[in-house]
């Protein structure tokens, strides 16, 4: 572990927290027809731990300091709004993965979140649109209108999320996933999938958090290695919780992998060899903020432990 005070973790997550569910209050919904705007809503608040946004704040605050100009007060402003608006978009773009994921089409799901999942609640259709309006609602909370955020970093950070979220990350992984349900993949094949359908936007949330600094060579690798070991340990977390907790604890269906016959760290290396890996992920994304050389990683330290720990 890491050997971050539990308590200090606690009122450090607890104000991130306010700050994100404020900012994502005041800006998903409005000016939307009501029903779009209340299932957009119904998708994103009332729920889930928020870590996308908790990695870009995490990261954001690890970098602060990184070349930053004496007395620029407004510049160091501007990036913690692009930081702010980067965890709010994150979070938007993971919602929407989820009402898309749950629906018919996709994986089928009744339960997200400990509550009906957005097509059961809002009907197919309507959990479609909300999902196409968060994905645009986050590329818009990116680039503002008159803003003091630079131009290069409103670019840098779009680039990013699209990046992550598109066919060589999340979407990619998950249309392997679909059509790997039944097969037999090696451990390889495996990460490959996760490491797109799950990590790549993890990681993305932590070199969002650093595009909104500006630090060197060094910090930017290690920070890129820590974001890919925590975003495959998540994974790696997520399918022994598949297993292990009921669908309460979890707030979804639990044992639906094993169901549908979906090939998981858990079906392909047995239950202890799955916690083995997951702690080796977690040494090496803490071996990864070492390397970065950042003077204070301690709430991205933190949060690695919470990936680890978590019980859903």
């Amino acid at each position: 572990m890491s050997g971050v005070p539990d308590q200090a973790f606690a009122a450090w997550n607890a104000a991130q927290l306010a700050r994100t569910e404020a900012a994502l209050s005041r800006w998903v919904g409005p000016g939307a027809p009501e029903d779009l705007g209340q299932a957009m809503r119904y998708a994103v608040q009332g729920g889930g731990k928020r870590l996308r946004p908790l990695l870009v704040l995490a990261a954001r605050e690890a970098v602060a300091d990184e070349g930053a100009l004496p007395g620029n007060a407004a510049m160091r402003a501007a990036l913690d709004d692009a930081a702010l608006r980067a965890a709010c978009a994150v979070e938007l773009i993971h919602a929407y993965s989820l009402v898309h994921d749950d629906m018919p089409c996709m994986d089928n799901d009744v339960l997200r979140r400990g509550k009906p999942t957005v097509h059961v609640q809002f009907g197919e259709s309507g959990a479609l649109l909300a999902g196409d309006a968060l994905q645009a609602l986050a590329f818009e909370l990116l680039t503002p209108e008159h803003s003091a955020i630079p131009a290069n970093v409103q670019a840098a950070l779009c680039r990013q999320l699209a990046r992550a979220a598109g066919a060589a990350g999340m979407a990619g992984g998950q249309a392997i996933d679909l059509a790997s349900v039944g097969l037999q993949l090696d451990e390889s094949q495996l990460r490959r999938m996760h490491q797109l359908k799950t990590g790549a936007l993890l990681q993305a949330s932590v070199m969002m958090g650093a595009a909104c600094g500006t630090p060197g060579a060094l910090a930017l690798a290690g920070l890129a290695r820590y974001g890919a070991s925590l975003g495959l340990a998540f994974q790696v977390v997520d399918d022994i919780l598949d297993v292990t907790q009921d669908s309460a604890t979890l707030g979804k269906t639990a044992g639906k992998d094993a169901a549908d016959a979906k090939p998981t760290y858990v079906s392909l290396l047995g239950l202890e060899p799955a916690r083995q890996c997951a702690q080796n992920l977690h040494r090496e994304a803490l071996a990864g903020l070492d390397a970065s050389g950042l003077p204070d990683t301690t709430w991205l330290a933190a949060l690695a432990d919470m990936v680890l720990l978590r019980s859903n």
